[in-house]
């Protein structure tokens, strides 16, 4: 764009063929749920700014894919991938959409995601919507994306957009950056606002880029962060966060620091990924690191059983909010009446899974009991004091790293996900930020490195991640393969 050779609008108008080939003929991915269809004028009036010699930054005119539970207030429906939502135009842009307008991007479209953010059963297939059916993995087409970002993970690898943004609870965003070959930033809980968003948790949502390369994610991180009065957590964005993430991108960012090697509860989810672990390691070593190994987090085992009553419990009371604020014409108001549509359409929503962590959901009493209070109390101080932080103040280290995750399992409809094992649980709860970052693969399947730390501490994890990936270049597109063989 900047030199002529292309302009926003041809740009557009090239993905737009592409999603046409890719997404909706050819391999079939079903990650983009719709698209916009003020999408072209808006490149048109963008490249009009430029014409005029007003260029908003590095964002302006460049196509991004939003996950569909992030509210845009246009022709495009916000629905979580659920029926229950369809025909839903939300009353106002989720705040990281009006920052994206403002930074210039062009909001292409709606990625498909694991309907409600994967919160509706604990046997869901990670990738199905209702409204959009099952996402397929762009390097294995009869293997998973992995979830609830799973749309934006196969359209942003199978380069459907120049960049996609994803949500995140616990795994959301650096699963499906690492089983499809992304680099994913799940930033510190109020560097980036929530509001707009169809939410899970206040504790622990959070949104973020996912791209084909840490430079674009640090663009688009500093794009999407900022203070917003209607997000509460976001009061020290200001002070704590940053704007210019691309300062950190440090081809030599990797010598002198001192990272540690998580081992407990975070290895063993299968010989090829302990492989990739323990070559990313020696990697890291080589480019300059000091490497402390172990480093274990010591509660790592003992946080998951209170996330879940976390999760239920704000679930009820976030999604209420969210649902009544949409206003009379919304076609539901509560999570009571999601579930009753789910049963009356069983046939559509629940063809291949239930619905009984709604229904746990809907059985938990308000924020003030004393159960939620506990649990919430008891993860905080594992994930943060006597966790990541203790961890980090003992042995003097600047990150941790653990595999993401193992590489991307079969789609199957009748059993569920077949889930090997992740390391996202830690930083999720303790509201810390993480970054996964291609590793190799396994038979051609992508693995992710994760590098995780202390809160507010990602310009050093982006100059960790981007030495990494400079010194390594594991990132390899995909090939829409039919299936693998070891």
């Amino acid at each position: 764009m900047q030199d002529g050779r292309d302009t926003s609008r041809s740009i557009v108008d090239k993905y737009l063929t592409r999603i046409a080939a890719i997404d909706r003929n050819g391999p079939a991915l079903h990650s983009v749920i719709e698209l916009n269809p003020d999408a072209k004028g808006i490149a048109d009036q963008l490249d009009a700014e430029r014409k005029a010699g007003k260029v908003r930054g590095p964002l302006h005119g460049i196509p991004v894919l939003i996950k569909d539970n992030i509210a845009t207030a246009d022709k495009m429906m916000t629905t979580a991938g659920s029926l229950a939502l369809e025909g839903s135009i939300t009353p106002q842009d989720a705040f990281i959409v009006q920052q994206l307008r403002a930074a210039g991007a062009v909001i292409l479209g709606k990625t498909n995601l694991s309907e409600w953010a994967n919160i509706r059963s604990n046997h869901s297939t990670s990738g199905w919507s209702g409204r959009g059916g099952q996402v397929k993995n762009p390097y294995a087409l009869d293997r998973n994306a992995c979830g609830s970002s799973s749309g934006s993970g196969a359209a942003g690898t199978a380069n459907l957009a120049a960049v996609t943004i994803g949500t995140e609870t616990d795994g959301s965003i650096v699963c499906p950056s690492s089983i499809n070959g992304l680099v994913g930033i799940k930033p510190t809980i109020g560097l980036v606002s929530r509001s707009g968003i169809i939410p899970i948790s206040h504790t622990q949502d959070t949104s973020g880029p996912m791209t084909r390369t840490v430079a674009d994610a640090a663009i688009v991180l500093g794009a999407i962060a900022g203070v917003d009065p209607a997000d509460e957590a976001t009061r020290d964005s200001a002070t704590k966060g940053g704007r210019d993430y691309s300062a950190s991108l440090d081809v030599n960012g990797l010598k002198g620091a001192r990272i540690g090697v998580a081992r407990k509860g975070v290895s063993g989810y299968s010989p090829a990924t302990d492989r990739i672990y323990e070559a990313a390691i020696a990697d890291l070593k080589r480019l300059g690191a000091e490497i402390v190994d172990p480093a274990d987090i010591p509660t790592i085992n003992d946080v998951g059983a209170s996330e879940l009553t976390v999760l239920l419990y704000e679930l009820k009371a976030d999604l209420n909010k969210y649902l009544a604020g949409l206003g009379a014409k919304a076609p539901v108001h509560t999570l009571e009446e999601v579930i009753a549509f789910n049963k009356a359409h069983a046939d559509t929503e629940m063809p291949f899974f239930a619905q009984e962590l709604f229904e746990q959901a809907q059985a938990k009493g308000p924020l003030t009991d004393k159960a939620y209070l506990d649990a919430l109390a008891r993860d905080t101080r594992l994930s943060r004091k006597e966790g990541i932080d203790a961890v980090m103040d003992k042995l003097k280290l600047d990150a941790l790293i653990a595999p993401t995750t193992g590489p991307a399992w079969l789609t199957d409809h009748v059993n569920g996900d077949s889930f090997g094992g992740s390391s996202s649980a830690m930083a999720a709860i303790a509201g810390y930020p993480a970054i996964s970052v291609p590793a190799g693969d396994a038979s051609g399947l992508p693995v992710g490195l994760s590098i995780f730390g202390r809160a507010w501490s990602e310009p050093l994890l982006i100059k960790l991640a981007y030495a990494y990936e400079q010194g390594t270049k594991h990132r390899k597109p995909p090939t829409f393969q039919p299936s693998v063989r070891p």
